[in-house]
């Protein structure tokens, strides 16, 4: 092999090799926004369970009240 073809294979190794970091830079970019947005949806999703949580024990509550309120009625 000439002087002239390692030369130019070295450059298309080269050219290879920074297309390759471009694009794992990119693929590492959309990891990290991807696990940034992972983490912040597990944050709203245990949010929204808790006051889903919180909600349950109030109509438990109004329904007790209002079993109350019922058994008090006068019958007819």
């Amino acid at each position: 092999m000439t002087r002239a073809a390692r030369a130019a294979n070295m450059d298309a190794m080269e050219s290879d090799l920074a297309l390759l970091e471009q694009k794992l830079a990119t693929l590492i970019a959309h990891t990290r926004a991807l696990r940034a947005a992972n983490e912040s949806l597990r944050r709203d999703l245990a949010a929204a369970v808790e006051r889903n949580r919180e909600m349950n024990v109030k109509v438990q509550q109004a329904g007790a009240r209002l079993d109350a309120l019922i058994a008090r009625m006068p019958s007819e």
